[in-house]
């Protein structure tokens, strides 16, 4: 590790995985275990569409309202804030899986691309001149700076409406702290874990129907959870394309939702490929059968 990581944010880390044991301990309801997977799919959405597909690489458009809203979303799963975010992740794409790259498990193992490059000293600061398309709205700046917000109003949130439900239904067996520990540490650390597995996992194993000139692969069974980022080497083959599973069989449930919101008009302009050669070279590379997972 190039920098000794900084004290507050490695305690953090470990205070959250610490926290897995007392949540168990609350035991668990129907209604934590829903809650748990909403706030999860909810906070994935977030990251994807806002944090990656949005900030990151302009591949659709839509309002300041509806951007801010993704960019709530996507600071309310604990991976800091959308400009931060971005700015990193434009980095890597500059420098895939070289030696500037910012967690690329070649050359830095795959722990730190998974988790350790995070507690990186010179990873901490947003760097606005690699996000001035975004840095210039004054939403995302607060929002930026001030990420903490999310998480935490979530987890009061959760808190309020567990006691509410606990005092007036009393026999869906919930409580304040259960869907705390349910809607928010587990679910944060599930996401956390299931997002980074895209750093990592999917720079390691997986098909690469495409030649990026790096390591990215597609890893069908990570495609589910991760809302259509594990067809990692599509998206390193088109980073700027909204959809990232390319064959009718490549779940991208990113892509579908934002079709979905695309039709009330919330979203608009959807990047797609648009040059028929490239198009027929997607299709046949993407016709075939998912591959089983292979190392490098």
């Amino acid at each position: 590790m190039a920098n000794p990581p900084k004290a507050g944010l490695v305690l953090r880390l470990l205070l959250l995985h610490a926290l897995l044991i007392p949540a168990l301990m609350t035991g668990v309801s129907a209604v934590a275990v829903v809650v748990a997977a909403v706030t999860f799919v909810a906070r994935v959405f977030g990251v994807t569409a806002g944090y990656h597909r949005l900030f990151s690489h302009h591949a659709f458009s839509t309002s300041r309202p509806f951007a801010f809203a993704l960019a709530w979303l996507g600071a309310s799963s604990g991976q800091r804030g959308p400009l931060w975010w971005a700015s990193v992740h434009r980095r890597h794409h500059r420098a895939a899986d070289t030696i500037d790259d910012v967690h690329s498990p070649r050359h830095k193992g795959l722990l730190f691309a998974h988790m350790g490059w995070i507690l990186d000293k010179q990873h901490l600061h947003t760097r606005l001149d690699e996000v001035r398309d975004w840095a210039k709205l004054p939403e995302l700046r607060f929002l930026d700076r001030f990420h903490v917000l999310a998480p935490v109003s979530l987890a009061a949130s959760l808190l309020v409406m567990g006691r509410v439900l606990h005092g007036t239904m009393p026999e869906l067996g919930t409580s304040g702290l259960q869907l705390v520990a349910w809607g928010f540490v587990i679910s944060t650390l599930a996401e956390i874990h299931v997002t980074s597995c895209v750093n990592s996992l999917a720079h390691r194993l997986g098909s690469r129907p495409f030649d990026t000139g790096d390591d990215s692969g597609n890893i069908w069974w990570l495609a589910v959870p991760t809302l259509g980022e594990a067809w990692h080497n599509n998206h390193h083959h088109i980073p700027g394309s909204v959809r990232q599973g390319f064959g009718w069989w490549q779940v991208d449930i990113t892509y579908w939702l934002l079709r979905g919101f695309a039709l009330v008009g919330l979203v608009w302009d959807l990047r797609e490929p648009a040059d028929a050669k490239l198009l027929q070279t997607v299709s046949l590379a993407a016709s075939s059968p998912p591959k089983a997972a292979t190392s490098t």
